[in-house]
């Protein structure tokens, strides 16, 4: 870590232990972009992991940070609801940039099982073996493209290309057009503010006019076909689905695109960050490449690429000595959890041979867990297993550029070199 971010992160934990405690706010933007949130975290957890912030641009809120309490509310969904017209998925829930949209994962049973279920062979073990070799052969074409021994951005080049390909044949649509769906998915989670991927309101709604138009083109040429394996196709010729509102459907395609590219596009450039920040690691990996799964599950821990999901209490629930109203906006932070040393041993470390690598909790828990996890497992296994048969080392040279995001934790840049070979 550089000097300049050793003292960030000082001075963020003199910030964090001199506020009175009712007065922490870990749903800062400017934080997470700082990577700077850390020690408010820690605070909560060991002083009081079931926190309420009375003041907030979006409204008072209550923070979950411990993990197993995490994993309580996760799992009940009786009390606590993901309900779009409750709020939704996100702290936000839909003040910041537009209505809610209706998604399933932000819906209660029984409405979300049937149509989660509508799209999860998408990503079932069959799909993913018929998708494993198109995968590789995609990320050997991409690693094999890149430039040696000159800076380039590796989130661009690498990170984005992968997941965009997958995407784009996750939906069936044509790989010229990859980069527009990326581009609307960073869209989706963008705060409109200047010099921002959008700097205002009214253009991110004219961005979701031709996002929209384009599925909806999509949609049409699925419904009236012969089914296939793609998502679009799924949704379209589910009973639990093919008679949704254009609205419904537009709600899942954004699922489904924020879902399928932020998660796996900021672990692997997560990946590529902590074994630089951890050379003993990456050393570790070279002289084991048998170790790539237990590093891709602990990366997903240490990156936590969706840093909170937000429920919203159904009725008033008594929860770890704390008064929970119905109503109460109640926020997990899966970025807190997956630090918590009361179930993670040494959770700040970057250990990609832990005993159980799988302990993390960014994936969520309960009817929620993500649909596509194996699918972010499967591309980042890969493209490390076609990473380690070619690069000795890939080596970062600067700073990563973060998201300005309490939700998507995830890099914008990330400049490396892979060093010429002697």
């Amino acid at each position: 870590m550089a000097d300049g971010n050793v003292s960030l992160l000082n001075k963020a934990r003199e910030e964090a232990y001199a506020l009175p405690l009712d007065q922490l706010n870990p749903a800062q933007p400017a934080l997470f972009q700082a990577d700077a949130m850390w020690p408010m975290f820690e605070r909560l957890r060991a002083e009081d992991p079931v926190h309420h912030t009375a003041e907030h641009e979006f409204g008072p809120y209550w923070s979950i940070t411990k993990y197993n309490d995490i994993m309580a509310i996760d799992t009940d969904h009786g009390r606590f609801s993901s309900d779009f017209m409750k709020g939704g998925i996100t702290i936000a829930g839909g003040q910041q940039n537009m209505d809610p949209l209706p998604m399933f994962i932000a819906m209660d049973p029984p409405k979300h099982d049937a149509q989660r279920k509508a799209v999860s062979p998408g990503v079932a073990p069959p799909a993913l073996a018929a998708m494993g070799p198109q995968i590789r052969e995609r990320a050997a074409a991409i690693l094999d493209s890149l430039p040696i021994g000159e800076q380039f951005d590796w989130v661009d080049l690498v990170s984005k290309e992968l997941t965009a390909m997958t995407l784009a044949t996750l939906f069936d649509a044509p790989q010229a057009d990859r980069r527009q769906i990326t581009y609307w998915s960073d869209v989706v989670t963008a705060a409109p503010m200047p010099g921002g991927i959008v700097e205002s309101l009214e253009q991110k709604m004219a961005i979701f006019t031709d996002y929209h138009a384009y599925f909806t083109g999509l949609w049409n040429q699925k419904v009236n076909a012969e089914p296939t394996g793609d998502l679009i196709s799924m949704l379209a010729h589910n009973p639990a689905t093919r008679n949704m509102e254009p609205r419904e459907y537009f709600g899942n395609v954004v699922l489904l695109t924020v879902g399928g590219n932020d998660t796996t596009r900021n672990t692997i450039s997560g990946s590529i960050l902590a074994l630089n920040q951890n050379p003993d690691q990456y050393a570790k990996l070279r002289a084991n490449p048998a170790l790539i799964p237990s590093m891709v599950s602990e990366t997903i821990r240490w990156q936590t690429p969706l840093a909170h999901m937000r429920r919203t209490a159904n009725e008033d629930v008594e929860f770890q000595g704390k008064s929970i109203k119905a109503g109460d906006k109640v926020v997990m932070w899966y970025v807190s959890g997956n630090r918590d040393d009361e179930v993670i041993d040494r959770p700040n470390d970057y250990i990609i041979d832990r005993e159980r690598p799988r302990t993390h909790i960014s994936f969520g828990f309960g009817i929620h867990r993500c649909v596509g996890n194996r699918l972010a497992e499967l591309q980042l296994t890969i493209i490390w297993e076609e990473i380690l048969k070619r690069f000795p080392e890939i080596v970062v040279t600067g700073e990563p550029k973060r998201v300005y995001s309490t939700f998507v934790k995830g890099y914008e840049t990330l400049p490396v070199v892979i060093p010429r070979r002697n």
